[in-house]
């Protein structure tokens, strides 16, 4: 099903949204990057993770579930590692932050860990990732939300983990490699797209409230809910569930903010790490081998021939290249949810590409 897009200038809709997070009371000096980083997101074609996220977030800086100002709360500090609680604080700001401290001090000590406690919402983890793997760094991020429940583990009935994403940035010398994935099926905002729009998912990557594989987003809207599948699915959901365990520990267990505390509202706990190849094998031998296996992996005869085989990240990459040059699609429902928060702040809606 082919949705009416509008196609718009990424620096417009940088602006735009700046102006509207500031208009909703954030810091003026944190504004420009969490507005960087929703617009990265939909350049990568991550379009459920970027300008779409814009009136939740302007919905929480008004109803103080969003912190409008400050700083992370330093609570643990060694030269290679840091544990912050993030007082709500904007996830886009303090990631940023927290790679860019992460750049510096790997450099310094080879590696970085952060865990950041009670962040706000994050948005597109690829968004991360190039900025990092460009100063020749390798990044890694994962996220979850410990107030919520809506992926089953594997074999269940009642939903119990976060869609739990988890995302990789290496150099190489054939271009970037990027790895998001989520370790469940799909994500919450593609489940609220669709139910809004009365469509069902090609895939059965939901489950009924009884544990039976369903298409229809509907099924998480029932008393008690249906479920977000694991990834794998009913064949193999037993990876997904496994995974998802690992970014739980990682981001509620080494933050010590986790679901058995009780939190409340919406936030995330985030695990993120930044290695220096140049203190294990080298650089140039991180990017001679990943080169050396992205050509085998582009070059492999794929089987539909209108399909080449691709790497993660390459089309995230090649969307990104496209939208520069031609213009940001926004589908008529982020545009219309956009607009009204336009009227409502009294600022200007991003002009379209001619």
């Amino acid at each position: 099903m082919m949705e009416r897009t509008s196609l718009h200038d990424a620096a417009g809709l940088r602006d735009f949204a700046t102006s509207a997070l500031c208009a909703a009371g954030l810091a003026s000096s944190m504004a420009p990057t969490v507005a960087e980083v929703l617009v990265e997101g939909d350049l990568m074609g991550h379009d459920t993770h970027g300008l779409a996220l814009l009136p939740a977030y302007l919905s929480a800086l008004e109803n103080g579930g969003m912190a409008r100002s400050g700083q992370p709360e330093v609570l643990r500090d060694c030269p290679a590692a840091m544990l912050w609680d993030g007082c709500f604080l904007p996830g886009p700001w303090l990631l940023t932050e927290g790679f860019r401290q992460g750049v510096k001090r790997a450099h310094e000590n080879g590696t970085f860990t952060l865990a950041i406690a009670r962040s706000h919402h994050t948005a597109s983890l690829v968004a991360y990732l190039r900025p990092v793997v460009e100063q020749g760094m390798v990044a890694m991020i994962t996220v979850s939300d410990p107030t919520e429940a809506c992926v089953l583990p594997f074999g269940g009935t009642a939903p119990l983990l976060s869609t739990n994403p988890l995302a990789w940035g290496f150099p190489g010398s054939e271009g970037a490699i990027l790895v998001d994935v989520s370790t469940s099926t799909t994500t919450n905002g593609m489940v609220r797209r669709l139910s809004e729009q009365n469509r069902l998912f090609r895939d059965e990557l939901l489950a009924d409230n009884a544990g039976r594989a369903s298409r229809d987003p509907a099924v998480r809207l029932t008393d008690p809910p249906g479920s977000i599948l694991p990834l794998g699915g009913m064949a193999s959901g037993h990876k997904g569930t496994g995974l998802g365990i690992v970014v739980e520990a990682l981001t509620h267990g080494l933050s010590g903010n986790g679901r058995h505390t009780g939190p409340q509202g919406w936030q995330a706990n985030v695990f993120l790490q930044v290695f220096d190849p140049e203190i294990f094998g080298g650089r140039s031998a991180l990017e001679t081998e990943l080169g050396h296996l992205a050509r085998n992996i582009r070059a492999n005869k794929p089987a539909d021939p209108d399909n080449a085989v691709r790497l993660p990240g390459d089309r995230a990459l090649n969307n990104r290249a496209r939208h520069l040059s031609q213009g940001v699609p926004l589908i008529a429902p982020i545009y219309q949810k956009l607009e009204e928060w336009a009227v409502k702040l009294k600022i200007d809606m991003p002009v379209l590409v001619s």
